[in-house]
């Protein structure tokens, strides 16, 4: 028998709450209800079960009714249901990926890149409106050891070539030399220069953020990744003693007996729970939590945003946590839509060079080991762009491993499982986006209006619009929690669905409105794969 498409469960709705009811009266109470109810125009069928009531729709109606909506809804299908009708407009602000310049871009920061870019396009999608920010590590006592660093071994040609990487072998250097009291001492005068705005070194100083940033940008477009804005702890270095000053005012700085300054965060003020704003010696070693007390306030000031999500691992959710706190404390009433998105540890992922260094270094490896896959298979037919087919199919792939679990949960990283072609994987998904989109090549790619609804009553062909007209529901969800595995596990069963109704209803060799109705379904299903791997940060593949 065909699977119904809605249930009712008859427990929700009995008296008996207390769960003792016996399946034998509940299959009687089904029975009964189901016998009082009337099929109509929609409803063409009405069923008991084993403690729930199941309904049919009428299959000529759901047909029709879904293949209308995705085709006239385009690119908004599942965006404009009445499950969002309620849902306000607002203003977001996201911050994600934030490496610091000179060191590793590690793979939480790979993460928190395509976390935050996937929050970003989903509430995009949904109409609010978005400014992503890239909050960089680009100020602090690193930058005098970089400085000295830069006038030791430094090249004013590769600093232009290859900023990240030129950067990130000073910085080992020198580090290598900072034992030495001699260099210590330098540093710390090049970043006492630094703050003074010393005309020479800041330049200097500049030079390194305006041709770090420009790579960044250059290499986060592969990605298929922008920001609005990059801030950084640099904006706010002249903050920190603002902040503190707000701090003592409001009397929340409290010291120490060593001289510490720390603020009381326990219900009871009796310190069982409190965040240390200061050093004894007056410096902020806390300059971090300073600063992005400052950078949030300045930031409400200037977006006036209804939402601030922070993207980053979860070993900093205690930092987070203390932050709003400290808002909430000073009187910040929005520390309350302040929101901090934490995720797992990738172990365990290396490219052919070692550990992952650069960003760069994971899309080279992922481009080459995907090109060489697609060597190696058979079918591949002679395509335009291979690099950039190869890329964009190993992204997909990156990307479905990471977000297939909770965002939560740290994961073992393994390259032959995120590329394999068959199973729950991104390859899978540009595959089936690919075979949909050249049968639709195939047999003129018009956009179909009228077809004959009649024509698609198999269970391949019902499965996969009963799996369309859920599509809303799915991001709702996604919208609730932030979670991308909703959207994943769906887009991973459509393909499947797609795939099986592929193979069982041709459009070849069909009679002709038979064809046009069976290729009204793939365009649909084709055309709701690609809204979902967009929203996830993917790019459709046409050809593989």
């Amino acid at each position: 028998r065909h699977v119904a498409d809605f249930q009712l469960s008859i427990a929700s709705v009995t008296e008996d709450s207390s769960g003792n009811c016996l399946a034998h009266d509940l299959l009687l109470q089904a029975q009964k209800l189901a016998e009082r109810l009337k099929c109509d125009a929609v409803v063409s069928e009405i069923c008991a079960g084993p403690g729930t009531v199941n309904f049919t729709i009428n299959r000529e109606l759901l047909a029709k009714t879904v293949l209308q909506q995705v085709l006239k809804d385009g690119s908004e299908y599942g965006v404009k249901s009445e499950l969002f009708s309620t849902v306000p407009r607002q203003k977001a602000v996201i911050e994600f990926s934030s490496p610091n310049i000179a060191k590793k871009f590690h793979i939480g920061h790979l993460r928190s890149t395509i976390v935050g870019n996937f929050i970003a396009n989903l509430k995009v999608a949904l109409g609010h409106e978005v400014t992503r920010i890239n909050y960089l590590g680009d100020w602090g006592m690193q930058f005098g050891l970089l400085g000295v660093g830069f006038q030791r071994f430094g090249n004013k040609e590769k600093l232009k070539s290859s900023p990240l990487q030129h950067l990130f072998e000073v910085y080992v250097q020198i580090n290598k030399a900072a034992e030495d009291e001699n260099t210590k001492e330098l540093a710390k005068d090049f970043f006492r220069k630094l703050e003074e705005h010393d005309e020479q070194t800041l330049s200097l100083w500049k030079q390194f953020r305006d041709l770090s940033i420009e790579e960044y940008i250059r290499i986060y477009k592969r990605l298929g990744v922008h920001f609005d804005e990059y801030s950084g702890e640099s904006f706010y270095q002249g903050k920190s003693q603002e902040v503190l000053k707000m701090l003592e005012d409001k009397g929340l700085l409290q010291k120490t007996t060593k001289g510490t300054g720390i603020v009381d965060l326990s219900e009871k003020k009796d310190l069982s729970s409190f965040s240390t704003v200061m050093r004894s010696d007056g410096t902020s070693l806390y300059i971090t939590r300073q600063v992005n007390l400052a950078a949030a306030i300045d930031r409400m000031n200037k977006h006036s945003w209804d939402t601030m999500i922070y993207v980053t691992d979860k070993s900093q959710s205690n930092h987070f946590q203390h932050l709003f706190q400290i808002l909430k404390l000073m009187g910040y009433d929005w520390a309350e839509r302040c929101q901090h998105v934490s995720f797992g540890l990738v172990q365990g992922m290396k490219t052919r060079r070692g550990e992952v260094i650069f960003l760069e270094d994971v899309l080279n490896e992922v481009r080459s080991r995907m090109l060489q896959n697609m060597a190696s298979t058979k079918t591949t037919k002679e395509i335009e762009d291979p690099m950039e087919t190869a890329e964009k199919v190993g992204l997909a792939a990156l990307i479905i491993q990471d977000f297939r679990g909770l965002l939560s949960s740290d994961y073992q990283f393994s390259w032959d499982r995120a590329l394999q072609s068959r199973g729950d994987t991104g390859v899978f998904l540009q595959y089936t986006h690919a075979r949909l989109h050249s049968l639709e090549q195939m047999h003129g790619n018009k956009q179909l209006t009228d077809v004959n609804v009649a024509c698609l009553q198999e269970p391949d062909a019902i499965s996969v619009l009963q799996h369309l007209l859920r599509y809303d529901e799915v991001l709702y969800r996604s919208s609730q929690d932030l979670q991308p595995k909703h959207i994943v596990s769906y887009l991973l069963t459509l393909s499947h669905l797609a795939a099986v109704a592929h193979k069982t209803l041709p459009v070849k060799g069909s009679a002709p409105e038979v064809a046009q109705a069976r290729l009204c379904l793939f365009q649909a299903a084709r055309s709701v794969l690609a809204n979902g791997m967009k929203l996830l940060g993917i790019t459709p593949v046409t050809q593989m």
